[in-house]
């Protein structure tokens, strides 16, 4: 094992792939000479070339439309999408396209194609570059969906969702391209649907996705020191999601908080909380609670941006009144 930065993982990741199969090759914009403004794939197009580290025009349905393609004719593409918040160029090649090919081929066809992006908002980049829009695309059948929450989980969702036939979308908290975490040297995948138990814990079990498991550590931590024993959970892919992992560890705590970066409504919270309630009603003694990123446009203002996302501080107090049963009707 060493340590190394999650963007040196994603590096590692496409590398190997690319080496194993020369159908992979990767595009977008800024990726071969200049590495991608973040520099994630710096060095790649040296090994590789240009003829598979593709710059493209600034067209983002244009070049996932030949990604598209392309993974319809035998390549298994990389889509490399500069932000996040660009995915609404995208959907119809990615939700109407890709999604759905295999299902109205009546299984001939696939589209074994990766759509690599970002999330996260407190980096100063306003309203239209600090989006959190996973729950956009899980909302569609025929996508897979990863948020890796460290560079150990982004080089082995990475890995797996190359490999896949079906069409996948991985998104990276772009705060965590430094953050480093041990990683094999050998080769390793890690599986879709099978969630990660961070923590174990028997007071209450926080959800966390993607830069909020870090944030549900931290606010374990902090429990820890007022005697509560929190279970930190992440899932890792939220589509396919591992339920039962989920359920089990809700069932033993009897209490839980969903803690996701998008906003609050209509989304991850709301959809993994729903599946708690269903599937271990009768083991709560509390409501599930959730905490998204509120229901506003991303500020640019660093004093209000800050706000605008949960803290380790403030789901530990949510964590403490729910376990205390200070919580009055959920808020």
């Amino acid at each position: 094992m060493r340590s190394i930065t999650l963007s040196q993982a994603v590096n590692e990741a496409i590398a190997e792939e690319m080496r194993l199969d020369e159908t992979i090759f990767l595009l977008g914009e800024d990726v071969a000479e200049a590495g991608t403004p973040f520099k994630i794939l710096s060095g790649l197009v040296e090994e590789f070339g240009t003829n598979r580290i593709i710059d493209t025009p600034i067209s983002e349905p244009g070049f996932t439309g030949i990604a598209v393609g392309a993974a319809m004719t035998g390549s298994r593409p990389i889509v490399d999408l500069m932000f996040g918040d660009f995915l609404f160029l995208v959907m119809d090649q990615l939700c109407n396209q890709a999604a759905k090919t295999h299902y109205m081929s009546g299984g001939k066809l696939n589209v074994p194609m990766v759509l690599r992006t970002n999330l996260g908002a407190t980096r100063r980049s306003a309203a239209q570059h600090s989006q959190s829009l996973h729950a956009l695309v899980a909302h569609i059948p025929g996508i897979k969906v990863a948020l890796p929450s460290s560079a150990y989980e982004a080089k082995g969702l990475l890995k797996s969702a190359i490999r896949d036939n079906n069409p996948v979308v991985i998104f990276e908290d772009k705060l965590m391209y430094q953050d480093k975490s041990e990683v094999p040297e050998e080769e390793y995948l890690i599986p879709f649907g099978q969630a990660n138990i961070v923590r174990e814990g028997v007071d209450i079990t926080l959800v966390g996705t993607s830069s909020m498991v870090q944030v549900a550590e931290k606010a374990a931590d902090i429990l820890f020191k007022e005697g509560i024993s929190a279970e930190v959970i992440d899932p890792r892919t939220i589509v396919p999601l591992d339920e039962e992992t989920i359920l089990s560890s809700v069932r033993k705590t009897s209490r839980a908080i969903v803690i996701d970066e998008g906003h609050q409504s209509y989304g991850v919270t709301a959809e993994i909380a729903s599946r708690i309630s269903e599937g271990a009603f009768y083991h709560l003694d509390a409501p599930v609670q959730r905490m998204g990123a509120m229901d506003v446009p991303v500020p640019f203002s660093p004093a209000l941006e800050d706000l605008t996302v949960p803290t380790p501080e403030s789901v530990a107090a949510r964590a403490f009144a729910l376990v205390r049963k200070e919580l009055k009707y959920g808020y």
